[in-house]
């Protein structure tokens, strides 16, 4: 995606820039379209869509690195000339296996608008599809889903932390084998919603030597904790995995693919629906919804439902879909994570914490000191205390928000949640 105004521009930044990194642009089209199938508002912020085709002159195993590379540096010049949240430049993909063709499209107007899909011989073994905008960001032809390497239905909860966790080892990140890792800061791109974040992670795990089905349960993992029937060799993998990546947590569905695999997993609190369908002429359809397609029942061999943290993966170069259970047993085998567990990992010991007694009218007293009420003792605290429920109530308030109350409400009650976690549908 590039600007009306001066696509030419940037054309022949494209070209010169190319050269940097090894390759060279043999061939440029801008890409057909319609612009009557849009509504008003995508037509007004409608870019110029072209596709640029590289030769790799540099012809060594780092293309895909640098690729990434390359599409960062143009990034990097276009934020310098219209500011960090404007993103006129917009890379859908640049890719040796993958080609997205995405906007602010309804669905039913998607071909109509790109005539590429139109023609009888534009076909795909495999396609990655999203059809909903996003809800908690302006609409915008880059926001448009689904990303470079992922679609995604739900919300990370956990976004501000992750950004900041990232933001963070930032400074830390080196190695040999991959020259020029200051071109690729910061990972995720300021002003992008929690999806193309999200993708910006997994993009940059894949292009630093992670395989696909590694990164992305480092960033989804599954519940392991208190699972008693995981093996210990997984757990240990999870538990390692958690030291250099924190989760990315919805509740979130996402699809995901780098062209050769594609797959689709559900995060562990595994509060969005993902179904699949296997037909006896092998079709494979995933969804987050049932009646995506129109699907006789007698042609169905299989269906089911992702379960939380679980992977439905199919590998195109093999033809086969890969269990989940055999995945994560490739994973936990592929390093000795105990050992590493066992070497690394420092637990820090109780601190010993003198019990002060209270009498029942201290209890009182430091109780209204500290703003309990009635209602926390009875509906919070109590259950806790003699059932080790967790402390969660629900009910309509009309109380005014801290800032405006006429009491003297606690710090912490000026705080809220972004988002209704504990009780999303």
């Amino acid at each position: 995606f590039l600007p009306q105004a001066n696509f030419s521009h940037w054309l022949k930044r494209m070209d010169h820039l190319a050269g940097e990194f090894g390759f060279h642009v043999f061939w440029s089209r801008r890409v057909p379209v319609d612009s009557k199938a849009l509504g008003p508002i995508a037509q007004a912020s409608e870019p110029a869509i072209f596709q640029i085709f590289l030769s790799d002159r540099a012809l060594t195993d780092d293309q895909s690195w640098r690729l990434y590379r390359f599409r960062k540096a143009i990034e990097t010049e276009a934020v310098s000339e219209y500011g960090i949240k404007q993103h006129q430049v917009y890379f859908t993909s640049l890719s040796t296996s993958t080609v997205c063709y995405k906007g602010l499209i309804r669905a039913e107007d998607f071909a109509a608008y790109y005539l590429d899909l139109m023609d009888p011989d534009f076909c795909s073994a495999m396609s990655l599809v999203h059809q909903r905008f996003s809800t908690n960001t302006l609409p915008a032809w880059p926001l448009a889903q689904p990303f470079r390497m992922l679609c995604h239905n739900g919300e990370i909860n956990t976004l501000r932390g992750n950004i900041t966790a990232m933001n963070a080892r930032s400074a830390l990140l080196s190695s040999d084998e991959h020259a020029g890792l200051n071109l690729v800061h910061p990972v995720c791109v300021p002003g992008f919603s929690d999806s193309a974040m999200l993708d910006n992670t997994l993009e940059f795990l894949l292009h630093t030597g992670r395989d696909l089905t590694e990164a992305i349960t480092m960033l989804v993992p599954e519940p392991w904790e208190a699972n008693e029937d995981m093996t210990s060799e997984l757990k240990d993998y999870y538990e390692y995995q958690s030291y250099r990546m924190e989760a990315w947590d919805g509740p979130a569905f996402i699809g995901f693919s780098d062209g050769k695999r594609i797959g689709s997993i559900l995060d562990r609190n595994g509060l969005r629906p993902g179904r699949y369908w296997i037909t006896a002429d092998d079709h494979v359809i995933m969804a987050s919804e049932a009646g995506v397609l129109d699907i006789d029942p007698e042609d169905i061999v299989e269906k089911g439902r992702l379960a939380p943290g679980r992977i439905f993966l199919l590998d195109m170069e093999s033809g086969v879909i890969v269990p989940d259970h055999e995945i994560k047993a490739k994973l936990s085998a592929s390093r000795d994570y105990s050992a590493w567990l066992d070497k690394n990992r420092h637990t820090l010991q109780p601190i010993d914490v003198l019990q002060d007694a209270h009498d029942e009218d201290d209890r009182l007293r430091l109780a209204t000191a500290f703003g309990y009420t009635e209602e926390d003792l009875r509906v919070l605290l109590a259950p806790m205390a003699s059932e080790g429920k967790e402390p969660i109530g629900s009910m309509g308030t009309d109380v005014p928000i801290a800032v405006l109350s006429d009491k003297r409400p606690l710090l912490y009650e000026y705080f809220k949640q972004l988002f209704a976690q504990v009780t999303n549908p």
